[in-house]
């Protein structure tokens, strides 16, 4: 046998380990998110470049494997039951995902996440099989590239939200649309072709996990999907319990009330004054039966007037800019 296709007949424990580090960025992402989402924490991680940039790095990882994970499974020849198997698996996860999200977030559900691109993706990958790596590394930068050169505004149907090519994002939990995700499919499907073709990778498979954290990530990764559709429950109901006691980060809890404040205040005053003014307004009304209403965007007309009256008392008292 072929040194490659030995090496794909055996399980990589180097996989199962590179799924379990994906794994446990995605739960610590989420976990930040559920923190922000919640508002336990001041910072609203979406805001936050750097926040992005790991998501998309957590995603394309995600991604990148499925596709060198494909190569393996079929590197002497297609295996029809085994691919169907696992696409059932995916897209039954992908439906539950979908319809969970659609209760719990209706404005924001989940329609083409991370596993409805996987499971697309996969049917997508099958005729690179057998492509020259060269030329499905050259797909590979199309796909990468085509939002920037394709978006249209006759692409915003929602009925074509799965492309990617629209001139705006819908409002969704979770996105992960053909263009560019697919780009990252196949980038792991040119770098199975290419590692099969060499003797060394035999070293790569054949290396096995000996420590306690190699092994627990090694297991997580090849747990990653029960995980993946598990965690948040866990994550949300515990932090929903810290909520209860805690309460919510006062800071957080006042960010969309500050931002209409100054929204309204910067028409006629310097930032740095809007943002004193709001701050004030929002510690005079934390101390009066408003404050709830204000939450809630329960707000009667006489609401309306007694907040004005307190940020008006805040104007007086506070110094000339």
């Amino acid at each position: 046998m072929p040194s490659g296709l030995h090496a794909a007949a055996q399980r990589w424990d180097a996989l199962d380990v590179a799924r379990g580090v994906a794994i446990a960025a995605m739960i610590v992402y989420h976990f930040s998110w559920d923190l922000s989402f919640l508002q336990l924490i001041e910072t609203n991680i979406l805001q936050v470049p750097a926040w992005r940039w790991f998501a998309r790095a957590i995603a394309g990882s995600f991604l990148t494997l499925a596709g060198f994970g494909l190569v393996l499974a079929h590197a002497r020849g297609f295996k029809p039951r085994p691919f169907l198997t696992r696409l059932a698996k995916i897209g039954g996860a992908a439906l539950a995902v979908t319809l969970a999200t659609f209760f719990a977030f209706p404005q924001s559900f989940i329609f083409f996440g991370i596993l409805h691109c996987i499971a697309a993706s996969s049917v997508l990958a099958l005729p690179f099989l057998r492509l020259h790596p060269g030329a499905t590394l050259a797909a590979a930068v199309f796909c990468l590239a085509a939002p920037q050169i394709f978006t249209s505004p006759s692409l915003d149907a929602p009925w074509l939200d799965w492309l990617g090519l629209g001139s705006s994002d819908p409002v969704t939990n979770d996105y992960v649309p053909i263009f560019p995700w697919f780009g990252f499919v196949l980038i792991g499907v040119a770098a199975g072709r290419i590692l099969l073709a060499r003797q060394e990778t035999m070293g790569l498979a054949r290396w096995r996990v000996q420590n306690p954290l190699a092994r627990s990530l090694a297991w997580a990764g090849r747990k990653s999907l029960p995980i993946y559709l598990t965690h948040q429950i866990v994550l949300l109901g515990a932090l929903y319990g810290v909520l209860q006691v805690v309460g919510p980060n006062p800071a957080a809890e006042a960010r969309p009330f500050m931002i209409q404040c100054e929204a309204t205040c910067l028409q006629n005053a310097q930032p740095q004054t809007c943002r004193a003014l709001c701050s004030c307004t929002v510690d005079a009304l934390r101390g009066s039966d408003l404050w709830r209403k204000v939450l809630t965007n329960a707000t009667t007309p006489e609401d309306q007037t007694r907040i004005s009256r307190a940020a008006q008392q805040c104007l007086r008292q506070s110094p000339p800019s």
